[in-house]
């Protein structure tokens, strides 16, 4: 035994840093196999659609990944079944090509294998400096399950399809055919919250921070009303009634264009008999920012979005973080069931208002879980951005092409739920899982 104080800590940090990290993999790995439960051989193979790739690619790659960062990358081992590398690897195979796998069993033999050679690195891994590596891999592979719950509804749609839209009259996209507009209310109203101006610190240094959300930095945001809730089913339907998918006034240019490619008159997800205090989903940006137009509010910039869901306004001391800035709208401590919907634990959403406990400081109610947010902003660099840990993991899309969602969804799991999480998807995509809220000011 060392008579080294200094040893004896440095010791006992590196034993608990194992174990936490030991704790998070094992934990994500059970989540992510209680997926598959009862998941057919054909679905496990088979796409659900051709943007996404089979739901067992997904659980293949989530281990070829571990093993090519932690024992490839990092411990310098000989890669495990060399022959899965192209299939596995993100830049391998076409999606279209994606549907040749080995079984499930295989597949989770293959990930036994690498995850028991891991444990063995994990005894010597220089976790001091290279923690945030295996951060990143929990989180990867909860992203990666968020996306399997995505595509095996996709299936479930298609086996048991439930009406996605209510009842409205049938029409054409005849922009010649003039309805007369709802009016929109006054603003501000009461189901909007106001955020005074001043200095945010946007983004997160902590030590589970992407590289995407890096550097933490100040940036001025002027006053601004926000919603107080997503914006509902209820609320979406009076837009579907007021025939919004065919007046170009409520409308961008990009938008009104997408909609004469793509005609649609609905999302493409419905909760069905009381779901109007649901929050209205499965919307491309482009028909969020039609709606904002149609009730005279806009989208949030993605700054106005984390602020009013992680500054807590009666800390004025704008420099006194994290005491102003907060991890989750209720404070620093991790989700629970009764903050929000998230990690499947409902498989659906729930009505915008049903978590009074996880509301922010300005009393916002459901910026984490339930639905994906969508914001103003596009995907852009932070100052100081640094690729990691590779350049084509944020970078690609940097590309003024992708806007951002802020908030997770009632599928988004623990660890990449907070605040500061950037996700980012292009404006057409209508994403199963993305609602919005407005602002306006």
């Amino acid at each position: 035994m060392s008579s080294n104080p200094m040893e004896i800590s440095t010791d006992k940090t590196q034993a608990s840093l194992q174990l936490a990290i030991k704790e998070q993999l094992t934990q994500s790995r059970a989540r992510t196999l209680r997926l598959f439960e009862g998941v057919s051989a054909d679905t496990f193979r088979c796409q659900a659609n051709p943007d996404f790739s089979p739901v067992g690619w997904h659980l293949g790659h989530i281990g070829f990944t571990e093993g090519l960062w932690l024992l490839e990358q990092e411990a310098g081992f000989p890669p495990l079944f060399s022959e899965y590398r192209r299939l596995f690897a993100a830049d391998g195979l076409p999606k279209t090509e994606r549907q040749n796998l080995p079984s499930f069993t295989e597949i989770c033999s293959y990930l036994s294998q690498i995850r028991n050679q891991v444990w063995d690195y994990l005894q010597e891994a220089p976790l001091d400096s290279r923690a945030w590596l295996w951060h990143w891999l929990v989180q990867h592979e909860s992203q990666h399950c968020e996306t399997i719950i995505w595509v095996l509804q996709l299936h479930r749609q298609k086996v048991r399809p439930i009406p996605f839209w209510p009842k409205v009259s049938d029409w054409s996209l005849d922009s010649s055919v003039k309805v007369p507009p709802i009016q929109a209310t006054s603003l501000p109203d009461q189901n909007m919250v106001h955020v005074e101006g001043g200095r945010f610190l946007l983004g997160n240094n902590g030590l589970d921070a992407l590289d995407n959300e890096k550097q933490a930095h100040w940036v001025q945001v002027d006053s601004f009303w926000i919603d107080r809730f997503p914006v509902t089913q209820g609320q979406y339907q009076q837009f579907i009634e007021a025939e919004g998918y065919r007046q170009p006034q409520y409308w961008s240019k990009e938008g009104w264009q997408w909609l004469q490619d793509h005609p649609v008159n609905h999302p493409t997800h419905w909760i069905p008999n009381g779901g109007e205090d649901h929050p209205v989903c499965g919307v491309s940006w482009y028909e969020a920012d039609a709606y904002a137009r149609f009730v005279g509010k806009r989208l949030p910039t993605e700054a106005e979005w984390e602020k009013a869901a992680c500054w807590h306004p009666a800390q004025r001391d704008p420099h006194a973080f994290p005491i102003c800035k907060r991890n989750y709208p209720w404070g620093n401590h991790a989700p629970e069931a009764d903050h929000c919907n998230y990690g499947g634990l409902n498989w659906g959403t729930t009505p915008v208002n049903q978590y009074p406990q996880g509301q922010s400081a300005y009393g916002c109610f459901d910026l984490l879980g339930n639905v994906w947010e969508w914001t103003h902003t596009w995907f852009y660099p932070f100052p100081g951005f640094e690729p990691y840990p590779y350049k084509g993991y944020s970078m690609t899309y940097f590309d003024h092409q992708h806007r951002i969602l802020k908030g997770g969804s009632w599928a988004t799991q623990a660890p990449v739920l907070r605040g500061a999480f950037r996700n980012w998807y292009e404006p057409r995509i209508r994403i199963h899982f993305a609602g919005f809220r407005c602002a306006y000011g």
